[in-house]
């Protein structure tokens, strides 16, 4: 199966729409299939590796997002059309359209090729905590290009009911998968947590962007807790305000792979704040590394979190209840042991192998679904 794979961000950008793309291309190339990745240029002076490219990347020109320089917004170009008509791919897949992926809409329906675009991004939500409004906008540009799709794959139920609920046709569920090799307890390290808790304190931890829509001021209560650590892993346009709103708090700046892996396995409980998460992959990498997980009732974590068993979930955008949340676990060392074996036991089936085989299946479907139907 040929694929061409538009996605508005890729390696090197760091979130979750890039490395479910470069895992969806790294999948394909494992299955035999030849996928192309389609995808914004990255800043000046970041390139990926070549190793690390699974399959050919055609990069279309880009500009930093005003206020967000880590975002790179794609420009108009020929190149994506070229690219389709070039691989002649037997299906499209848009990875959270909202630029590039209109435009890779529009050509695979003007070329007649089939399209499954991926939802990912709570894009509503960003133009609530953002701009204040043009939440209406949004589900129209939403419901507009994934209604010209012949599928649209959420990664959680309440995303399905989301798109649902304002019109969006053909849903189904796809979920994430994890790593749940470079992701697991094991990789707990002591010599790092004497480093960042000296004076043995339990490290609460957060792991993402640093944006106005993680709302991660909300942990400034955990940072009050006699014996506690917090310890932010990440960058992003709010580090400043962050630093002087979570006194006492590690920032840790940007990590990535076996660096980032032994980091998890060494907090003692996982605390997400953002209320917009449609999937949540953080979630998931905690609770690969044998962490319990504190987390809004909201989005993605909904699905993810067995409240009572591998975690809490609490009321969205209450800091006393993330408090609260945080207080029991810290104070109860065997509770947090319990819930971290099971978090790990959760996910364990949770392979990108075997949701990629999943979306190949989704692929499939809707191959079929276009083949003219033969009279007997």
């Amino acid at each position: 199966m040929r694929v061409v794979i538009v996605t508005e961000s890729f390696p090197p950008d760091v979130n979750g729409v890039a490395h479910c793309a470069l895992q969806t291309a790294r999948h394909l190339v494992d299955r035999g299939h030849a996928p192309l990745v389609v995808a914004p240029a990255p800043a000046p002076g970041h390139k990926l590796a070549a190793a690390a490219a699974p399959c050919p990347v055609v990069h279309v020109p880009s500009l930093p997002l005003p206020g967000y320089p880590q975002v790179r917004v794609a420009l108009p170009s020929r190149r994506l059309a070229a690219a389709l008509i070039g691989h002649r791919p037997d299906v499209v897949h848009l990875a959270s359209p909202f630029i590039l992926g209109v435009r890779g809409m529009a050509a695979a329906a003007r070329l007649g090729i089939p399209a499954v675009a991926v939802y990912q991004t709570d894009l509503a939500g960003y133009a609530r905590t953002y701009v204040g409004a043009g939440e209406a906008a949004a589900w129209r540009r939403i419901r507009s290009v994934h209604g010209a799709a012949d599928r649209t794959l959420a990664p959680s139920t309440a995303s399905i009911g989301d798109l649902e609920t304002h019109g969006v046709p053909r849903v189904r569920l796809w979920q994430r998968g994890v790593d749940t090799v470079r992701f697991r307890p094991e990789f707990r390290d002591e010599s790092l947590r004497r480093e960042i808790a000296p004076n043995g304190e339990v490290i609460v931890g957060y792991v993402g962007r640093l944006a106005p829509e993680k709302q991660i001021e909300l942990l400034a209560g955990v940072c009050g807790l006699e014996g506690v650590k917090v310890v932010i892993v990440g960058d992003g346009p709010s580090q400043a305000h962050l630093t002087e709103a979570l006194p006492g708090a590690v920032f840790l700046g940007r990590r990535t792979g076996e660096d980032l892996a032994r980091i998890f396995a060494s907090f003692d409980v996982f605390a997400h704040t953002g209320p917009f998460e449609t999937f949540c992959q953080t979630v998931q990498e905690a609770m690969a590394s044998g962490v319990p997980v504190v987390a809004p009732a909201a989005g993605g974590p909904i699905d993810l979190v067995d409240h009572g068993r591998t975690g809490f979930l609490v009321p969205p955008r209450d800091a006393g209840a993330v408090r609260e949340a945080v207080a029991s676990l810290v104070a109860d060392a065997g509770l947090r042991t319990a819930f971290g074996a099971a978090a790990r036991a959760t996910v364990e089936g949770r392979t990108w192998a075997a949701v990629g085989d999943q979306l190949i299946g989704h692929y499939e479907d809707v191959l079929a679904a276009r083949r003219p139907v033969v009279a007997a």
